[in-house]
């Protein structure tokens, strides 16, 4: 289930933002300054493959492999990046989860992020 991480630290110029996370999922949501969602990013599969989904209001969505920066042989290990333009897939399985984990958080919330995660699968 998903639970908010309170206290959490925001760079410079950076929106207000919620963080929210479970052994699978993290969710990270953006503020403008009148309390409306200014954009998310949905990671998922944490314990295998992870992915992200992101949307900005102004940008859209995008969806990438997260590279846990761990598989470097010889080297420390990275910073995560995204990766673009990565295939997206299994969106009904996602947007099921992310629906069965949410279900402590504002209705509000979690209808946005659930029509922004539709609008993934194919019609």
């Amino acid at each position: 289930m998903l639970r908010e991480i309170r206290h959490v630290s925001r760079k410079p110029g950076e929106p207000k933002r919620r963080w929210f996370s479970d052994a699978q999922m993290d969710l990270t949501v953006w503020y403008a300054p009148d309390g409306s969602i200014v954009g998310f990013q949905l990671c998922y599969d944490k314990q295998a493959e992870e992915r992200a989904i992101t949307w900005w209001a102004d940008k859209g969505l995008l969806h990438d492999r997260v590279d846990d920066g761990e598989d470097r042989p010889g080297t420390h290990k990275s910073a995560p990046i995204l990766i673009r333009n990565w295939e997206a897939t299994a969106h009904e399985r996602t947007l099921r989860e992310f629906q069965e984990r949410s279900s402590a958080l504002d209705p509000d919330l979690v209808a946005l992020v659930s029509e922004r995660l539709g609008a993934l699968s194919p019609q």
